[in-house]
């Protein structure tokens, strides 16, 4: 078994894709619209589905927002340079709610970002990560 996909509802697929395309440097893989449910799914990620983890974007064409919730937590990117990437995402409009440091209680350098429906996105600098 390995991890296909992570699905997201979002408010505004364009508004979303800006985010993880633009901003986050993912890949538009794939979308499609179903009119008969009234929603259109886009696939985005680093590379290819056969090969990579991706994201699911779910659009509910006649749904402007979500509750998060209480149970979820973020998703995670690994990155080379941590300070470049947040000032590079901040460059292009996306906003930096942790700035880098080291993780609580530990040594690994992180820092978060928000996408356009707020949910957060931990990037983790690889080369301060510790393997167990």
């Amino acid at each position: 078994m390995r991890m296909l996909h992570t699905m997201l509802r979002v408010a505004d697929l364009e508004r979303s894709l800006g985010f993880y395309t633009e901003v986050l440097g993912m890949q538009l893989l794939r979308r499609k619209d179903y009119p008969s449910g009234r929603f259109t799914l886009a696939f985005v990620g680093y590379g290819s589905e056969s090969d990579h983890t991706v994201l699911e974007l779910t659009h509910n064409w006649d749904t402007d927002s979500y509750n998060l919730g209480d149970g979820y937590g973020h998703i995670a990117l690994g990155v080379e340079d941590i300070h470049s990437t947040c000032a590079r995402i901040a460059d292009k409009g996306g906003r930096v709610v942790r700035e880098p440091g080291p993780m609580k209680h530990g040594t690994t350098v992180i820092a978060f970002v928000e996408d356009p429906d707020g949910y957060k996105v931990e990037l983790i600098e690889m080369s301060s990560k510790v393997h167990a």
